[in-house]
């Protein structure tokens, strides 16, 4: 099996950095670009679920706010007007390509509880069968968890739980890096690219260094956390760069691209 090429049920997780300008505004062009590389994988026949972040920065950019909130209400109402703009345009730009969208927004108690997470496993389940995106975040105006690192700590980590909730074959993280490097690239000229990942180990972490952008809230050290979640629910991971969504085609053609964590089996 080709572990991206044969994959069916695929998790794209895709970052604030990506999805917005240094402003907090829309990424216009980028998101329309990703937006119809996903409708023709959908088309293809593979089942996708996208989780976003970008709710903050866009409610930011909305409100006039020119840096991120570092008060929890705040953040909250910001989430609370950016995740209309995210729908909105999500919406607007998938329907283009004559694919339904719908909108899951998860908190804490969902896996923790049993009944919860089987109810929404099976909504999970009868979206895909009907051809329906869902658009997956975390309820941030109601929840806290993510906002004060308590929970899914970020999108990268929920992402995982997705995967592992619906029982993907691959999760993909589409960052504003193209993969695991030995080290920070920005800073060490001589680090290289980690193309795979057979086993997580404390050196792996250790090359996670380095938090996300300003506008984001996670970084590699939590892609690598994402990564263990995944691999050891038996689900492939990629992390690919974000600036040219076209590398998704590259990536599920079988071609190899940034870094693959290898599932445990």
């Amino acid at each position: 099996m080709n572990t991206f090429k044969d994959a069916k049920r695929i998790v794209i997780k895709v970052g604030t950095s990506t999805l917005t300008h240094a402003t907090g505004q829309l990424n216009i062009r980028r998101v329309e670009a990703l937006v119809k590389v996903l409708s023709d994988l959908s088309n293809s026949g593979k089942e996708l679920v996208l989780v976003t972040s970008g709710a903050i920065s866009l409610g930011c950019g909305k409100a006039g706010h020119t840096q991120k909130p570092k008060d929890t209400p705040t953040k909250q109402a910001m989430a609370a007007i950016g995740q209309c703009e995210l729908m909105y345009f999500y919406d607007r730009v998938f329907s283009r390509y004559n694919k339904t969208i719908a909108q899951v927004l998860l908190t804490k108690d969902v896996v923790d509880e049993e009944v919860r997470l089987r109810n929404v496993t099976n909504t999970f389940s009868r979206l895909l069968e009907l051809g329906v995106i869902p658009i997956v975040n975390e309820n941030d105006t109601v929840a806290v968890d993510e906002l004060e690192g308590e929970f899914f700590g970020d999108n990268d980590n929920l992402s995982a739980v997705v995967a592992k909730i619906i029982h993907a074959d691959v999760l993909v993280l589409v960052s504003d890096i193209d993969g695991l490097y030995t080290g920070d690239p920005r800073e060490d000229k001589n680090a290289t690219l980690i193309s795979v990942v057979e086993e997580i180990t404390e050196d792996i972490f250790i090359s996670a260094t380095g938090t996300g952008s300003n506008r984001g809230t996670g970084g590699m050290f939590t892609k690598i956390q994402a990564a263990k979640t995944a691999t050891q629910a038996g689900v492939h991971m990629s992390i690919v760069s974000g600036d040219n969504p076209n590398i998704l085609y590259d990536l599920f053609d079988g071609i190899s691209v940034g870094t693959h964590f290898v599932a445990k089996k």
